[in-house]
């Protein structure tokens, strides 16, 4: 789970004197998850919706900081599961079990393959362009993780309910772009727009997402692994 769930993180300090004299409004929506050959989804899995400015001047402006983060090993997890940071962060993963682990991610956005490396030691990854990178361990199938870097302060996380807000965003044009556990690469492509958040109120229509019990993945040799995996975007 992300740290602090359910509410947007704003970055403030980032606006410019002009966006902070501006008006705000608040955007709602929800998201709905259809298992894939079935219903509604009663349990929902988290998910992440992010809006970029479309106009690129503006989306570097107000680009958030890049951080330092950690994505721990330890029992054969990683941990947080879920990592959302601004692009150009760099991100440390730590082994902290008594073996070694071997990470890498060949999928999407930031391409990876750290090798193999023991107890006790590090290696650090800057994820120095936006996208969603889904993260393994060549050794253990049952590890992953998803770490999403993002070109903008705002982005917020769903509640228990499917329900996400953003408090005070300003008026204008951007992209959404949503993330959830167990959607495809393909699915989320499909679900990308463009928008216009107008200088009142806006809640938006559905988001329908189908979501898969169990996606296997492959190691990094494009083989199967010695046994069978689980679904990468779920806690072991």
């Amino acid at each position: 789970m992300i740290s602090v769930c359910r509410r947007a993180f704003l970055l403030a300090a980032v606006l410019s004197a002009s966006l902070l004299r501006a008006q705000t409004t608040e955007v709602k929506g929800t998201i709905a998850f259809h298992i894939e050959g079935g219903s509604v989804q009663k349990s929902h899995p988290e998910a992440v919706v992010w809006l970029t400015p479309t106009d690129r001047n503006l989306a570097a402006q107000l680009a958030p900081a890049p951080k330092r983060e950690r994505l721990v090993q330890k029992d054969k997890s990683f941990h947080p599961h879920l990592l959302v940071i601004p692009t150009g962060s760099a991100v440390e993963f730590p082994n902290r079990d008594p073996f070694f682990h071997n990470v890498f991610s060949l999928f999407e956005g930031k391409r990876f393959d750290l090798g193999m490396y023991e107890a006790g030691s590090s290696r650090t990854v800057n994820f120095d362009r936006p996208g969603i990178s889904y993260i393994f361990c060549n050794i253990h199938p049952e590890m992953s993780a998803v770490v999403i870097a993002v070109n903008t302060p705002f982005w917020t996380s769903t509640d228990k309910g499917g329900e996400f807000t953003f408090p005070g965003m300003p008026p204008g044009e951007y992209r959404l772009d949503v993330w959830a556990e167990g959607a495809s690469p393909e699915t989320l492509a499909r679900l990308s727009r463009v928008l216009t958040v107008p200088d009142h109120a806006l809640r938006l229509d559905a988001i329908n997402i189908p979501v898969a019990t169990t996606i296997a993945h492959k190691n990094k040799y494009g083989r199967d692994y010695d046994r069978a995996a689980k679904a990468p975007y779920e806690h072991p």
